[in-house]
């Protein structure tokens, strides 16, 4: 797995092959569990997750995915990302105040097109614009404080992968 660059992009993906079976590649995480880590396996989709007590408003976790589409090779094709629940409600905010934008716009524009004053509509407009570049900066601050732990995981996958042989 070749190292991240100095940053770390916002949900990185990566793939690795090995000449192993799939079957063998799921023994290795059913049977791995170490602090402060926490691995769960649903059919070939693995999810590497840091346990209750390690656990902060930013922990990232590990999903992978296992494939093989020839004997003898499998793929592991892996997202490192927030918690679910947290990323929908940040995607949820992100969508709230683009369709305030939006009906915003659609306000100001029509009071325009009718001669009327359309100071209050522009200025919630630059308001909610403010208010993006809260939520980038928030994210970005998010980012960086679950960087330390996502370098963790990544050097927890790559102790459980030693032993396959890379293609």
């Amino acid at each position: 797995m070749s190292d991240f660059t100095n940053e770390i992009v916002l949900r990185p993906r990566f793939e690795l092959s090995f000449e192993a079976e799939v079957e063998q590649l799921k023994r290795v995480f059913d049977a791995s569990s170490r602090d402060p880590f926490m691995v769960k396996r649903l059919d070939e989709h693995i999810y590497i997750r840091f346990k209750k007590k390690a656990t902060t408003f930013w922990t990232p976790q590990l999903h992978l995915e296992l494939t093989s589409f020839e004997k003898g090779i499998s793929k592991i094709h892996g997202v490192f990302g927030p918690n679910p629940s947290l990323w929908t409600f940040f995607m949820f905010l992100h969508f709230g105040v683009g369709t305030l934008f939006l009906i915003l716009g659609v306000f100001a524009y029509s009071n325009y097109s009718l001669g009327k004053d359309v100071t209050l509509w522009v200025t919630g407009m630059g308001f909610l614009i403010l208010i993006w570049f809260v939520l980038y900066a928030f994210g970005r601050m998010g980012k960086s404080k679950g960087e330390p732990q996502m370098h963790q995981l990544k050097g927890y996958l790559k102790e459980l992968i030693a032993d396959f042989k890379p293609i």
